[in-house]
This record gives structure tokens, sequence and C-alpha cells, in this order.
């Protein structure tokens, strides 16, 4: 299977889910108890966000899997062969936890489709569990299984940890860019303040959300690259390097998102606030493809050795 291929797999599959666990987690920091329930078009938006992805979840974990296993066998048509599978699903980390997170996908597709309310009123926080569990397991394949006893624990800890702080940002930018385009699309107060508090809210998330990135990241660092030498010699830390730079250009729009336009409009004071929510909405697209193309680097990443390896 060629290796192209198991990197559009990682990148669907790694989209897939981050936008799930996201979505599933925006409406209990933006829409709070004593801030009242999300209106009917946004819970409608969420239902259908969190479905689709989970659908999108199920089906690229499926191909990501069924690469790993021509791969491994060097022929496509052994994906079909029982005797091919059973091996790897019964003898390798990667299959095990595969099987188990194809039952999480399985699991949570079944109750958003027979539980109409699942999503948003009912158990919302049922939801961020699953999703939680579906993108924090990711951590339990690839590079995490380099290392053994408390060194594999703690990197894959930090690498679960960083996976939800990436998926609580970058999953959260869909429907926060779909209230800002509604306030920009249809003008009025009501959309205004809906926007503009949604996006504080989601500005409060993000410095978690970084912080978390920002320190789980430098123990992936140092488990994966270990020396500056590694960081600049090597192919897998000149990836990482484009990564970091990308990322720093999330955290710059995120910044004048949270310190200049957000509490511009919040206060109106700007006599035309349409133009502060186009410049928002053009932000947060911006965020959104810088993120696409950290996580088209990673699913790259996910394929090489580490640099530490290399150096070694």
């Amino acid at each position: 299977m060629p290796e192209a291929a198991i990197v559009l797999a990682r990148f669907l599959h790694y989209a897939s889910v981050l936008t799930l666990f996201g979505v599933s987690l925006f409406p209990l920091y933006t829409y709070p108890a004593h801030a009242g329930a999300p209106p009917e078009r946004v819970r409608r938006l969420l239902r259908s966000m969190v479905l689709l992805a989970t659908l999108a979840a199920l089906l690229s974990g499926c191909f990501w899997f069924a690469c790993v296993v021509a791969g491994m066998t060097g022929t496509p048509g052994s994906v079909f062969d029982r005797d091919a599978l059973w091996p790897v699903l019964s003898e390798t980390s990667f299959g095990k936890v595969s099987a188990a997170r194809f039952l999480i996908a399985v699991s949570l597709l079944g109750l958003i489709a027979t539980r109409p309310t699942f999503v948003t009123t009912s158990s919302p926080r049922l939801t961020v569990g699953f999703s939680a569990a579906l993108l924090a397991s990711l951590a339990g394949v690839g590079h995490t299984q380099i290392h053994e006893g408390i060194a594999s624990v703690v990197h894959v800890g930090a690498d679960g940890l960083h996976l939800l702080a990436a998926g609580a940002w970058l999953g959260g930018l869909l429907p926060l860019l779909y209230l800002v385009a509604t306030a920009v699309r249809t003008p009025s107060p009501d959309h205004q303040v809906e926007a503009g508090n949604a996006a504080l809210r989601f500005s409060g998330m993000g410095y978690v959300a970084v912080a978390t990135i920002v320190g789980s990241g430098l123990l992936n660092g140092w488990f994966l690259v270990g020396s500056v030498a590694g960081l600049i010699a090597t192919p897998y830390g000149q990836l990482l390097m484009l990564k970091l730079c990308l990322f720093a250009g999330m955290l710059a729009l995120a910044a004048v998102n949270r310190f200049w336009l957000v509490p511009s409009l919040i206060k109106n004071k700007e006599r035309s606030p349409n133009r502060l929510l186009f410049r928002l909405c053009a932000h947060v697209l911006g965020e959104q493809a810088l993120g696409l193309m950290i996580i088209l680097i990673v699913s790259a990443m996910g394929t090489m050795d580490p640099a530490i390896n290399l150096q070694g």
C-alpha cells in the first residue's frame, strides 16, 4: 500500500475525530447553564456536525486500518482475507486499539441515530465522553509505543492530552464560524451578541487548550526528538519545526481575536460591527486552514521514524 494512502487515511481520520470532539464540547462552554440552552437552529447544526463527524471517523478509521493491513501483508486484497486480518487484530497493539475504537465509534453513531436529542439536550456530557475516548485513544498507536514502562505511560498520557486540547480548539472553530458567519449574513443585535459571547467563551477555553498543547508538546518533543540537533538535522525534526511555525500563526490570529476584535465587538466601540464580524470570520477561517495543514503534517510524521531513533 503506498505511503501516500496511509497519510491520507490518517489525515481524514484525525480531522474527523478532532472535529467530533471539538463540536461535542462546544455547547458546554459556549452555552453554560446560566446562559440558557442553544437556539434550535444551533442544536440542529451541532447534531448534524456530530453525526457527520462520527460517520467520517468510522469510515476513515476503517480505511486507515485497511491501509495498514495491506501495508503489512504487501497485498491490498489481504484486507478481505480472514487469515491476514486476524493476526493484525489479535497480535498487534494497532489492531487491538483499532478494534476498541471501532466499537466506540459504532456505539456513538447508534446513540446519535436513535436519540435525536442525545447530542445537545439530554446527555451532552455523554457525547463528549464518547468523543474524548475516541480521540484520546489515538495515543495508543504510533510513536508512543516505542517506549516501555513508566516512559510509555507518561508519553501516552501527554499525547492523549495533546490530542484533546487540539480537538477542543480545532473542532470548536467550526460551530464558532457558523455563529460569526450568521451574524455577518443576517445582521441583527441578537446575532451580534451571540457571536461575540461565543467568541469570548471560545477564547477562554483556548487559554486552557493552548497551555495544554504547549506543555504536552514539549513532553512529546523530548520523547521523539531529544535534542536540538534532532530538530534541525532530521526530516522528522524539520517537519516539526514547520508545524510549530503554523501553530505560531494560529496563535497570532487567536491573539488578535481575543485582545482586539472580540472586545471591540462586545463593547460596541465600532460604528460598523459588521466589519469586525467579517474580520473575525476571516481569522477563524485562517485558523482552520492552518489547523488542517498541521493535521496533514502530523499525518505524515506518523509514518516517519522519530528524530531520536535516527540519532540513535
